[in-house]
């Protein structure tokens, strides 16, 4: 099946039938990953990795596929493999045309999603509690106060402080270690 028809598969809500027309390209992603000395779990790994940055890229309004499906997908691979194995070194970056370096910076975005919401899971449950009830239902304080029963607005105000501080140091910490 060509691009094309994979494309329109995306965009008139037929995701599992594009998906699954992709996924004929994982034998090739997963030469790639054996080539490079990972197993067939680390290229099953990999390949949904890179359809899950795939799927998100393309629910933003501004992505434009500029490449094929199969270029995208072994070039986001590579990275996240490169990543994975942290062998990725300045020199290397410096060599890379405009377009890997775009990929490059949505798999770092990718991980860093991924380290945010493990930090976020990581924290109580009653701060996960807090946290939601403040970000996702965006509840007052005086609300969240009675909900929660916090002394005062004042209370849950400073809760919520230490929860979001707790959830940074928890990302920082795990993202400082993917980093170097």
């Amino acid at each position: 099946m060509s691009d094309q028809k994979i494309m329109a598969l995306f965009k008139n809500g037929q995701r599992d039938k594009a998906f699954r027309q992709l996924y004929s390209l994982f034998p090739r992603i997963e030469k790639l990953i054996l080539s490079k000395g990972g197993s067939k779990n680390d290229a099953q790994d990999v390949f949904q990795e890179a359809l899950i940055i795939l799927s998100k890229n393309l629910e933003k309004s501004d992505f434009k596929l500029t490449s094929s499906f199969y270029t995208y997908i072994y070039a986001v691979s590579r990275f996240i493999w490169k990543d994975t194995q942290k062998q990725y070194s300045k020199q290397e970056l410096h060599n890379l045309k405009e377009e890997e370096v775009s990929i490059f910076h949505n798999v770092l975005e990718e991980k860093k999603y991924q380290y945010a919401e493990k930090a976020f899971l990581e924290l109580g449950e009653r701060c996960q509690q807090l946290l939601q009830l403040f970000y996702h239902k965006a509840m007052s304080f005086k609300v969240i106060a009675e909900m929660m029963q916090f002394a005062s607005e004042k209370v849950a105000k400073n809760q919520k402080y230490k929860c979001l501080q707790k959830a940074k140091d928890i990302f920082k910490t795990k993202y400082k270690t993917v980093q170097s």
